[in-house]
């Protein structure tokens, strides 16, 4: 499967920064964020979980489009914190981390909050 690359041109030559790079720093941003119990997968990368594919991304799709970062990610909340304020937090952590790790200011980030997670 070939991956997708963000390419930066420089004098000396091109930076490429694969989109699973971009993917493992966004996740490790989003679990920092007070509120956010953990990720989550879409069904079809669950399924392809359960028969031995692994997924890198879990919870996280990175996208690269028009000079931009495009980032969707699929959260669960902790049961008692309020959702959109979390989310907003995500967005702006994620949105920050992107823009230190790779330069590029415009970045969407997109949350979709799929549960509440209750403790045991």
């Amino acid at each position: 499967m070939p991956e997708n690359y963000i390419t930066c041109q420089e004098e000396n030559g091109s930076i490429n920064i694969s989109e699973d790079v971009i993917a493992a720093m966004v996740r490790s941003a989003i679990i920092e964020v007070e509120g956010v119990a953990g990720l989550s997968n879409t069904a079809g990368a669950e399924i392809a979980e359960l028969i031995g594919i692994k997924t890198l991304t879990k919870g996280v799709k990175v996208q690269f489009a028009n000079d931009r970062v495009i980032v969707d990610t699929i959260i669960t909340v902790a049961y008692g914190s309020n959702i959109v304020n979390v989310a907003r937090n995500v967005q702006e952590k994620v949105v920050n981390t992107v823009s230190a790790a790779t330069g590029i200011e415009k970045a969407e980030v997109n949350v979709h909050v799929s549960g509440i997670a209750f403790d045991k």
